[in-house]
């Protein structure tokens, strides 16, 4: 046997082992998969399974900003399951109240059974499609949202995230125009691909990745006197408006609600230089802002809504761009232009599907409404007596956001309430301001725990 076959017989041993230890461990880890519930020993192996794959293949960077992570990595909440709509725990058994929501995807609540059903049933008879026929549900759920959908908003365009959405709507505006000049604003989130990141306004997000897209301007948020001046420099330099892109309500940028007339500014702003108004519904859209799109508080329609998160029930990835027809028909001559393997495949089409089903038939959009008011009065009572660490709450339906004076306030207050079993949003280099984004289901109990956990937390402050 020459050297150069030994060496190959020695791989080729070598990777029958590694794919026999795979294979062991691929069974270990579904077996767990397959259980209701866990010991404490199998929980603790989950555990350090999962920091150390964390460190070592995922990103540690993650293990630095996790609430839930101790300095020394001795201890660490890991999410396992689902715990009625409102909550879910972690491997130790130890239940959270779900006021972060995945930041918005579980308007329905962790698990719906009607959501959850649908998908099983789907899956048990064709879970992707072959991408050569006409596939139904697609189809179906099109028609339900040209229904749901203000004004004439009629073609949907379907992907798996967020950010997919915003690509397809400046795809959609570029089309239509041929312009190339987008206008967003200051503080607005709109994803992390390449396109929507050139909306996006974060510069700790953006700098690595200079240049953008060409043809981007931010213009302050809420601001329409510049928003006009920086459309009329535009059209006076032959760069004509394509479209303006903006959330009804920031979500990253602090949960900022517009000021009076300012989305109405827009839409007429946009009428006036012949661009398209794009409003960024992903996390405002499914009724989380008390009515089943954020723009029918402020009786404005767009042209182009983008929806994800909630769309898919918290059940699966699910997106849709939907258009007016003037707009969506630069599709028309060529579906293919823009086109996804995934987006809109039988299950996420069956979510979405039970998901407005879900919304209508239990009034999500109302209870929101009723349910934010009561929230937000009970935060700011629970905040009146802490001046020096409250600077505002405010919100709108259960879109909640509560401003700190500084980041390390916001962190030292998501940090008690994670301890004391209430998640939200805020992490070690970003808690101004913290999310409070429960499900639409949750309970006036559950709320009122929220309120008491909160008002103890500032207690505790030490400044």
């Amino acid at each position: 046997m020459t050297n150069g076959t030994a060496e190959q017989t020695g791989k080729a041993a070598e990777l029958r082992e590694q794919l026999a230890d795979v294979f062991a461990y691929t069974n270990k880890v579904l077996d767990m998969i397959s259980k209701k519930d866990i010991t404490k020993e199998e929980a603790a192996w989950i555990t350090k399974e999962t920091v150390d794959n964390f460190r070592e293949h995922v990103n540690p960077g993650f293990l630095a900003y996790r609430k839930s992570v101790t300095k020394d990595g001795q201890y660490a909440a890991v999410e396992w399951k689902d715990s009625g709509l409102n909550c879910f725990m972690d491997v130790h058994g130890k239940e959270y109240i779900d006021c972060l929501g995945g930041f918005g995807i579980y308007n329905v609540g962790h698990g719906h059974p009607k959501v959850k059903q649908a998908v099983i049933d789907q899956m048990n008879r064709q879970a992707l499609h072959s991408q050569d026929l006409l596939d139904p549900l697609r189809a179906i759920l099109a028609k339900i949202l040209a229904d749901v959908t203000p004004g004439a908003l009629k073609y949907a365009f379907f992907a798996n995230s967020g950010t997919e959405t915003v690509e397809a709507a400046l795809k959609l505006a570029k089309m239509y125009s041929s312009r190339t000049t987008f206008i967003a604003t200051t503080r607005a989130f709109h994803g992390k691909s390449l396109g929507s990141l050139s909306g996006t306004a974060k510069g700790v997000f953006r700098k690595p990745f200079l240049p953008m897209i060409p043809g981007f301007k931010h213009v302050h948020f809420g601001d329409l006197d510049m928003m006009r001046k920086t459309m009329e420099a535009c059209a006076m330099t032959g760069e004509d408006v394509a479209g303006v892109i903006v959330e009804p309500i920031q979500g990253e940028g602090g949960v900022i609600l517009p000021p009076d007339g300012y989305l109405k500014g827009l839409r007429q702003l946009c009428d006036e230089f012949g661009a398209l108004l794009i409003f960024d519904e992903v996390q405002t859209g499914m009724g989380r802002t008390g009515k089943l799109f954020c723009c029918e508080h402020y009786d404005v329609v767009p042209d182009i809504l983008c929806l994800a998160k909630a769309f898919g029930g918290g059940i699966m990835p699910a997106g849709a761009v939907v258009a007016t027809e003037e707009v969506f028909k630069s599709f028309f001559p060529n579906p293919f232009m823009h086109t996804t393997t995934f987006g809109g495949n039988p299950l996420a089409c069956a979510a979405a599907i039970a998901t407005f089903n879900v919304l209508i038939e239990e009034n999500l959009p109302a209870r929101a409404a009723e349910l934010g008011d009561y929230m937000l009065k009970g935060l700011r009572e629970a905040a009146a007596d802490h001046g020096d660490l409250v600077l505002e709450i405010r919100g709108l339906g259960l879109l909640i956001g509560i401003e700190f004076h500084t980041d390390e306030i916001g962190y030292e207050v998501s940090k008690g309430l994670f301890d004391n079993g209430v998640l939200v949003a805020g992490t070690l280099i970003n808690a101004k301001t913290i999310r409070i984004e429960p499900p639409l289901t949750i309970t006036y109990e559950q709320a009122d725990r929220v309120i008491a956990e909160f008002k103890k937390v500032l207690g505790q402050i030490q400044l």
